[in-house]
């Protein structure tokens, strides 16, 4: 007997949409938006939750603020047809690596890289392809984002100004 799921209708659709694009928004900001009392929010997120709908929250940080100024992506051609399995592997060995996925065409891999530097991305670059079933990479250096706002770009939004980043970095100083 299979289990059926539950249903997912415009409310969640709604929820979900609020939550993606602000995961910090309350049950009752939700609630008051989509016209339904937080504690109604609050069992469809729990629901949705538990269904894998909604599968987590994240903040989403800058990566040059931590000091990853450098961004790739390799094209990973393998050997043999080597299974998503054994590239998942290899993928999570590398923090450098933001993203892997399979994809179609020639290559058997994408992976996305962040770096501090071209120097760092060169030694990750060459830990990757000491992997034994790596045949050949092409990289390709992201120069900048036209969409900057993408989650690809890594924020949600425009990079604060620099007397922004004085006054934060002066805050962070007297913690």
């Amino acid at each position: 007997m299979t289990a059926k799921s539950p249903p997912f209708d415009e409310l969640d659709r709604k929820i979900v949409a609020t939550l993606m694009e602000n995961a910090r928004a309350s049950f009752a900001e939700i609630g008051a938006s989509i016209g339904l009392s937080a504690t109604a929010v609050k069992r469809r997120v729990d629901r949705l939750r538990k269904t894998d709908v909604i599968t987590g929250f994240r903040a989403t940080v800058r990566p040059a603020a931590l000091g990853w100024r450098t961004e790739a992506y390799i094209e990973v051609y393998c050997d043999s047809a080597a299974p998503p399995r054994r590239l998942a592997e290899v993928a999570r060995k590398y923090p450098e690596i933001a993203a892997a996925m399979t994809v179609t065409g020639a290559a058997d891999a994408l992976l996305h890289i962040r770096a501090t530097d071209v120097e760092h991305f060169e030694e990750v670059l060459e830990r990757i392809r000491s992997e034994p079933f790596i045949r050949k990479t092409i990289s390709y250096m992201v120069l900048s984002h036209l969409l900057p706002e993408s989650p690809e770009a890594g924020a949600s939004e425009s990079a604060p100004d620099a007397a922004s980043r004085d006054a934060t970095s002066r805050a962070a100083n007297l913690l």
